[in-house]
Order: C-alpha cells, then sequence, then structure tokens
C-alpha cells in the first residue's frame, strides 16, 4: 500500500510540533549526506544539537566498520548500522558494542546470506556487492546505485529474488540491503535506547524525531510520529510502504539542516546560520 493511495501526503516541517523534541534519530546516505558527501555545514548541525543537549543517533545500512568510525569521530551518542544489525553506544567505559542476534545464529545467518546472495548476482547482469560490504558482520548490500547503475528495475528484481529466497531485502537510496534475522531500523532504535538510556522508546509520544529519505526508512517513518523526510524522499513516495508525516523544503543533508534550525529554534538556542 503506497502514500498516495492512502491520501497520506507528507505535511511541510513547519506544521510539525517540535517543542517536545529530546533526541534524533537520522538516517545518513541522502539524508546526512549530499552527492554521497558529508558536508561541512551538516557536521556543523550535528555538533549544534549535541551542544544544545538533544540526544542523536545515526541509524544506516551502513557497515559495522562505518559505524566504529562514525561513533568515534562524530559528535552524536550512538550509530545503529548494518539496518538493525548491531549498534554501537558511547559509555563509561569507552565504546560499546551491542548486536541484535545471538552470536551462534549470526554464524548460520551469515553463512546462509552469503550463500543465498552469490545465487541472487548470477542472476543479475552488473549486479555485484558493494564495495564496503567487505566491513559488514551481519548484512550485505548490492550495489544498484553507487559504482553500479542499475537503476530502480534492477533493484526491485534483486529485492523480488532476494525475498523469494527466504531474504529480507530493501532498498536504501545507493544499496540494496540483505540479511536474515529478527531485527530492522525500528527494534534496534527500540533496542539502543533501552540499552543506552534506560528507557522505552514510544516514538509517538513527541521526545524523539525520525529523518531518513528512503525504503529502509518506512519502519521508522510509521512508528515515529515525527517522522520527517528530507525532500528527495519525494522521489519514492509513491512506493515506499510508509510515508514520513512531515517534509522538508531542502534535499539530502540541506534539508537535515533545516530540521535542526527547526529544532534549535524550538529549544530556545537559536538558529544555525543560513
Amino acid at each position: 500500500m503506497t502514500a498516495h493511495s492512502e491520501g497520506m501526503v507528507p505535511r511541510p516541517l513547519r506544521e510539525a510540533d517540535l517543542s517536545r523534541v529530546e533526541g534524533v534519530f537520522t538516517d545518513v546516505d541522502g539524508t546526512l549526506t549530499t552527492g554521497h558527501r558529508l558536508r561541512a555545514d551538516t557536521v556543523r548541525a550535528l555538533e549544534r544539537l549535541s551542544a544544545a543537549g538533544l540526544r542523536v543517533v545515526l541509524v544506516s545500512g551502513r557497515p559495522a566498520g562505518w559505524g566504529e568510525a562514525w561513533a568515534r569521530q562524530l559528535p552524536v551518542d550512538g550509530v545503529i548500522v548494518e539496518n538493525g544489525g548491531l549498534f554501537f553506544l558511547r559509555g563509561a567505559r569507552g565504546l560499546r558494542k551491542v548486536y541484535l542476534e545471538p552470536p551462534a545464529e549470526r554464524v548460520e545467518n551469515r553463512k546462509r546470506l552469503q550463500r543465498e546472495v552469490s545465487r541472487v548476482l548470477k542472476q543479475v547482469p552488473g549486479a555485484r556487492l558493494s564495495v564496503d560490504s567487505t566491513y559488514t558482520e551481519v548484512d550485505l548490500a548490492v550495489d544498484y546505485n553507487e559504482e553500479a547503475r542499475l537503476g530502480d528495475e534492477g533493484a526491485a528484481r534483486i529485492e523480488s529474488l532476494l525475498r523469494a529466497r527466504g531474504v529480507t531485502a530493501v532498498r536504501s537510496s545507493v544499496h540494496v540491503n540483505c540479511w536474515l534475522g529478527r531485527f530492522d531500523k525500528l527494534s534496534a532504535t527500540k533496542r539502543f535506547a533501552r540499552v543506552a538510556w534506560g528507557e522505552k522508546l514510544q516514538p509517538r509520544d513527541g521526545r524523539y524525531v525520525y529523518v531518513g529519505d528512503s525504503f529502509n526508512d518506512a519502519p521508522m517513518f510509521q512508528a515515529f510520529g515525527l517522522g520527517v523526510g528530507v525532500a528527495n524522499v519525494r522521489a519514492v513516495l509513491d512506493r515506499i510502504d510508509a510515508p514520513p508525516a512531515f517534509i522538508t523544503r531542502a534535499a539530502e543533508g540541506k534539508g537535515f539542516e533545516e530540521l535542526a534550525r527547526a529544532l534549535l529554534a524550538r529549544r530556545g538556542r537559536g538558529a544555525l546560520e543560513e
């Protein structure tokens, strides 16, 4: 069921009640990045949010290796990666790493996942694993829009073939992420809140925002009353399972900066510089 068929068109960000927001969960590719790169102004937006006392957690399909680097180098409270397979959080004893699946299950799922993905890659001309799949631990990513150019049709075929083999497969703006296991971005976000803050996350209570841009953000958009899409989400609104409640004027990283300015203004901390 699609956003437009349900009449659920996102409202402008200016209509969102951000007065009670305590933290931001955010996608990375196409949400923080602009043209596949992280702009200095977007990093500054993260810094301003953190300095204002807002919790910031990245939620990405990217590999564990990326997540550890982000958690150590960016002004964030934690990083959820591999579409919820694991996360990193800052603690009294340094960086802590938490998996959503037990060790034996991860090992068996990984072996089977590699077999299934290998079979599917042979069926789609030009399909290949993303360069950074080397750094994954739980999921794998098939490149359709980063180094490769398979287009929507190629991505949809890959998703269909993987799902037929019992593999969870969902697109980000650059990859088809695929995994075996009972997790996704939403379940990992709930687990993160329990482990990091001792909180039972109730996304619709207005304390947390989720911002994203693509298909694999749908569970988060559905769960969060303050689900925000950066403007480039419009490209998938007619096909996404659940749309965001609100949408920014600007696309990609500038859309995130727009959200950051709105949050800071409502906290009386002043707006980010244009």
